[in-house]
């Protein structure tokens, strides 16, 4: 019997050993019109033990690529694609660089402050008042979803004068949202006593006085 430990190892296990032996075998054949026809049969046969592969938008270039790496990059076929080299496959992802900007005040969200940083830059009018008024409203529910507690509209004020620079300032007559729009208390329900619910009472207390009178 011969164990899965004393094999030699699968490059990529989801082809499974079959197929990698058939890489294998098709490295060995010397004539290469025969070699890539072999070839052509195994991507085949790898694209029904691997359907999914199917969902990748050109999955066929993936299967080559991958018959390419099953065969240690030794496999010389004429096939679609040139066969990519070793170091371009495992070389590694660009590493994505994270902003270094200090957020202030993070519970307003980078969105809402990038925000207030285009506001500051509209000139003075209607418009820039209404935009004020609309991005302190949408600071209020932010604040309220990180902290439920109240919060008066002075607050939210400084905060958007902070956060402007000094730019935006939200006149103190202004009226923001109310927080019971924004926190929706629980209900107490009330159980509803319809006819329904008179009428089965009734029923009851009649049923109740005969069975007394049978007794």
């Amino acid at each position: 019997m011969e164990y899965n430990t004393a094999r030699d190892h699968l490059i990529i296990p989801e082809y499974g050993r079959n197929i990698q032996k058939m890489v294998d075998y098709t490295i060995t054949i010397e004539d290469r019109e025969k070699r890539t026809e072999s070839a052509n049969a195994i991507i085949l046969s790898m694209a029904q033990m691997n359907p999914s592969i199917k969902e990748t938008s050109d999955y066929t270039r993936v299967l080559w690529d991958h018959l390419y790496i099953i065969s240690g990059f030794k496999l010389d076929v004429d096939g679609p694609y040139p066969m990519p080299s070793a170091a371009e496959m495992n070389k590694k992802p660009e590493r994505i660089g994270y902003s270094d900007k200090n957020i202030v005040l993070r519970h307003y969200g980078k969105h809402l402050i990038n925000m207030i940083a285009k506001a500051a830059e509209y000139e003075e009018g209607e418009e820039k008042e209404a935009l004020i008024v609309a991005i302190a409203n949408q600071m209020k529910k932010s604040y309220l979803k990180w902290n439920r507690e109240s919060i008066n509209d002075l607050t939210i004020g400084k905060h958007l004068n902070e956060l402007s620079g000094g730019k935006l300032v939200l006149p103190e007559e202004v009226k923001l949202i109310a927080i019971s729009e924004v926190i929706q208390r629980p209900k107490n329900k009330k159980k509803k006593t319809g006819k329904g619910g008179q009428k089965n009472k009734h029923d009851n207390s009649k049923r109740r006085k005969n069975n007394q009178n049978r007794k």
